[in-house]
């Protein structure tokens, strides 16, 4: 099967490590990606300012990069949510566009959908012996349902203690422009999250979308505390690693 990555804006930018984790994780499957250069961002910010005729531009540019694709994984929640909620909607008008977006949202997963859904796998051997807290991200657990899959993923690493994070499913402030926008309302939401996070005493924050974790990373450091930021695809990779060199 021909999988491609669609990496997203923050993640090719800001993270690349996240990328990078994710194609060592596959690649112990098998699985090969392949990266078409033509993608671009995926219009959301866009869409969500009400300049929808500049993110149909940018669906358009990704509908014809994956054309080719069986499947095309991503990093991200939010940015895999934009596909599948609002694509179907940006050509509700255009026949021709809309089917193939219809066809982006059906091959299109968030990357622990993928290696839950469809690669099977909920246990990568990894190994992490620390202490870790999850912050599920608004529009992967919302709007797409990923819910089930990382924990199953997290629950299968050995050596690491998950523990809960009070009023887990609040939004951390960040919403993309609304950080912007709303900039007093979103720093006092970060805030908020980070002193629940702090309460947990864990050693290392893990989410899945980057644009929440570089948000709550952001308010951390700011305040000086020593709680490390990772997507759980970087946890993974480094669990992986860890075992391996333990063998």
């Amino acid at each position: 099967m021909k999988v491609s990555m669609f990496i997203t804006c923050l993640s090719d930018l800001v993270y690349p490590k996240v990328g990078e984790s994710i194609v060592q994780l596959l690649a112990k499957y098998g699985v090969k990606l392949d990266f078409p250069a033509k993608q671009t961002c995926c219009g959301q910010p866009a869409f969500n300012s009400g300049y929808w005729d500049e993110a149909r531009g940018a669906a358009l540019t990704l509908l014809e990069a994956f054309d080719d694709s069986d499947f095309v994984i991503s990093p991200s929640g939010s940015c895999t949510s934009m596909i599948h909620h609002y694509y179907p909607k940006l050509f509700e008008n255009d026949p021709i566009h809309l089917a193939k977006a219809n066809r982006l949202v059906e091959k299109t997963y968030e990357f622990t959908q993928f290696l839950v859904q469809v690669m099977g796998v909920t246990d990568l051997g990894a190994v992490f012996p620390h202490k870790v807290t999850y912050h599920p991200s608004c529009h992967g657990s919302r709007l797409l349902g990923v819910k089930a899959e990382p924990m199953q993923l997290m629950q299968n690493i050995r050596g690491m203690e998950l523990v809960p994070l009070p009023h887990a499913e609040d939004c951390c402030g960040f919403g993309g422009t609304f950080a912007i926008k709303m900039c007093d309302i979103s720093g006092a939401m970060v805030a908020e999250k980070s002193d629940h996070v702090l309460e947990t005493d864990a050693e290392v924050l893990v989410g899945l979308d980057m644009g929440c974790l570089m948000n709550i990373a952001g308010n951390l450091s700011y305040r000086g505390t020593p709680v490390k930021v990772m997507h759980l695809a970087e946890l993974l990779a480094e669990g992986v690693k860890l075992a391996h060199e333990r063998a």
